[in-house]
């Protein structure tokens, strides 16, 4: 297995922030370093023990719908080499797993488009018959096709905490009713695209989530993670059946075991075994080979 990161330690430049994945540099005043860490995390606590290679497939997945989707709106992208922002002895820790971004200003909501009934839009639609005010038809079932792609915003939650599904009223108040109605039909748009293409490899993407952010002149970019495992739920189509929660290409592997141990979902999480990091490694990068090939 290749050697996993944990954490970046980049002393070369100001260090800005660490979130449960990525770590954040700045360079100079208009750009960032945005490290993939190995990271995981389960039930929003950060587990003592990394995926190996994890942090190359986000990165590398990001890389690819982002040249592919070029053409909706713009991204964060500079094509600046991160090892060349760096000092010599700290280009291990940037190379494959990296990239040098633009700092944009960003919108804190987060765009989610769903095509498939599943994980709290189930469970809201469950409780009220409708997802973020959005009513849907009675009688649907868990993993259930939607007759139409939906934008189910929701607001951004503070480190560890849950995000919240909101209404499109909120997404309005937050940025002006012209901006708002931008980000839903890019949102759709990017989703519509990228899974159109996904079911062509045998990949269903039942949801994803976006960030965006402006830059200087108010132009709305794509950043952060894209379609990736971790900011979206990949199905094998060949495993998909309407009324269970199909199998997935993330950390689902890793949170099964851990349903199975005797813990309270609070720091620390039980160490993982070898056998749990090397298969949810692999379905990390199966994902990645099997879109991107």
């Amino acid at each position: 297995m290749v050697k996993a990161l944990h954490q970046s330690s980049i002393t070369s430049l100001p260090l800005l922030a660490r979130g449960k994945v990525r770590d954040m540099y700045a360079v100079g005043d208009d750009k960032l370093l945005i490290v993939a860490s190995d990271r995981i995390s389960a039930f929003d606590v950060i587990l003592d023990d990394p995926i190996p290679g994890k942090g190359q497939v986000l990165t590398e997945l990001t890389e690819f719908w982002l040249k592919k989707l070029a053409h909706i709106l713009p991204n964060h992208s500079t094509g600046i080499d991160p090892q060349d922002v760096v000092t010599e002895h700290e280009r291990e820790q940037v190379a494959g797993r990296a990239v040098v971004v633009k700092r944009l200003k960003p919108i804190l909501v987060e765009a989610v488009a769903r095509g498939y009934l599943i994980g709290s839009g189930w469970k809201d639609y469950q409780s009220t018959g409708s997802i973020c005010g959005i009513a849907l038809p009675q009688g649907l079932q868990q993993a259930s096709r939607l007759p139409e792609p939906i934008f189910t915003p929701a607001a951004k939650a503070e480190f560890g905490e849950h995000d919240e599904n909101v209404d499109f009223d909120y997404v309005i108040k937050q940025v002006g009713s012209e901006l708002a109605q931008t980000i839903r039909s890019t949102t759709l748009q990017l989703y519509s695209e990228a899974a159109q293409f996904a079911a062509d490899k045998g990949i269903i993407i039942a949801d994803t989530k976006f960030e965006f952010g402006l830059d200087e002149h108010g132009q709305l970019h794509l950043m952060d993670e894209v379609l990736t495992p971790d900011s979206s739920r990949f199905w094998p189509a060949s495993g998909y059946a309407v009324g269970i929660s199909p199998p997935s290409f993330d950390k689902q592997f890793v949170r099964d075991w851990l349903e199975t141990q005797v813990w309270d979902k609070t720091p620390p999480a039980p160490r993982l075994p070898a056998e749990v990091l090397e298969k949810t490694a692999d379905k990390y990068r199966e994902a990645a080979t099997r879109l991107m090939a």
